[in-house]
């Protein structure tokens, strides 16, 4: 009897050796879940980038202000009837030697 229940033992595990751990089984579809759940997080990222910049083309293509705006930022341009103020740092040379003069 003892015989009869070792075989028994040894032929479950023979059975469920290709279920966790062959090809198809457990082991391999939990790694094809990890994988796929981190790529369609990449493509859900991706897909926003995208969105993102089919407004941008979008608004580049429809209105004057965002062409306008590109120019300010990037080129530094202004209208004709603007005028433009630059402002800088005072120097801390000057502050010394007004300081000594008096």
């Amino acid at each position: 009897m003892r015989i009869l229940a070792v075989a028994l033992a040894a032929l479950l595990l023979l059975m469920q050796w290709p279920l966790w751990f062959g090809k198809g089984g457990w082991l391999q579809v939990w790694q094809l879940q990890t994988e796929l759940a981190r790529r369609q997080a990449a493509n859900a990222e991706l897909a926003a980038q995208n969105a993102a910049l089919a407004a941008e083309v979008a608004s580049l293509r429809d209105g004057r202000e965002a062409i306008e705006e590109h120019a300010r930022m990037q080129l530094n341009l202004i209208r004709p009837d603007e005028v433009f103020f630059q402002f800088s740092a005072p120097s801390p040379g000057l502050g010394d030697a007004a300081n000594v003069a008096r």
